[in-house]
């Protein structure tokens, strides 16, 4: 299966934006031994930011542009470093890609980008993929942002007609309310068409150090199954949550796409 795996912030970072070692380790060896079985597996990592927040030792995710850009770029190089070391250790090459929106948007431009990942999975790399942060600006408007990773992902699942999306976050699923706030509410396992009622259950923002949430990953939905794709959020907390996926065992929420599932 060709699969698109997004990790969150919240899942690469502690709050105060330091690496998580052993759940960033963990995801490695996950996503390794995937590979390992057959599977092409593309991820798109968020954390430039909040790993350059804490590289820095600034107190929060800064407010301004330039501040959010001089974060991404410390971060960056961190995480990479991170990913290159930690996926070499199990004998696999990665390969950063950053994109804009020009990339996505411009036909041109989006024909190179799916070029150069097609040729990547064909040498058995591992594509890493972020937003270029460094030079985007949300300021500028939606056509020269994408504004996060959520969209991101679903964007690079259709262009290079992936099996599967998976969005690995800060909480297990899509609920009918909000868990952090009532103890009554309950995960939807299944959802098998995106309605106004759906759309009605996302909340705000999540962790601090990132700029997605449930709203983020219902426009991803959206378009991953709209694209004939299955997508899937589920908690990142332990990233070996994805051999339970594999094995065919119920993980999270399942947006039902027109696509092959496992």
């Amino acid at each position: 299966m060709r699969i698109v795996v997004k990790v969150g912030t919240s899942t690469l970072a502690h709050n105060g934006g330091r690496l998580n070692i052993r759940r960033v380790e963990l995801l490695c060896k996950v996503l390794s031994d995937l590979k390992n079985a057959g599977h092409e597996i593309i991820l798109v990592s968020s954390g430039a930011i909040g790993m350059g927040v804490g590289k820095l030792g600034l107190h929060g995710r800064p407010e301004d542009m330039p501040g959010k850009q001089a974060a991404a770029a410390v971060g960056q190089c961190e995480l990479m470093y991170t990913y290159d070391k930690l996926f070499g250790e199990y004998s696999h090459n990665v390969a950063q890609i950053l994109l804009t929106a020009d990339d996505i948007h411009d036909p041109r431009r989006s024909v190179h980008v799916h070029d150069t990942l097609e040729r990547l999975l064909s040498w058995n790399a591992l594509p890493i993929i972020n937003e270029n942060d460094a030079v985007a600006t949300d300021e500028i408007g939606i056509q020269t942002t994408i504004g996060e990773n959520d969209t991101l992902s679903a964007i690079v699942a259709r262009l290079v007609k992936a099996d599967l999306l998976i969005l690995l976050s800060d909480i297990d699923g899509l609920y009918t309310a909000d868990p952090r706030k009532d103890p009554n509410a309950v995960l939807i396992p299944v959802v098998e068409r995106i309605t106004p009622e759906v759309l009605a259950l996302a909340g705000g923002t999540g962790s601090s150090l990132g700029s997605g949430g449930m709203a983020t990953k219902l426009k991803a939905a959206n378009i991953a199954t709209q694209a004939g794709i299955d997508m899937v959020i589920a908690n990142g907390e332990n990233p070996e949550v994805l051999y339970d996926l594999f094995d065919g065992r119920q993980v999270g929420t399942r947006f039902a796409g027109k696509g092959c599932c496992v």
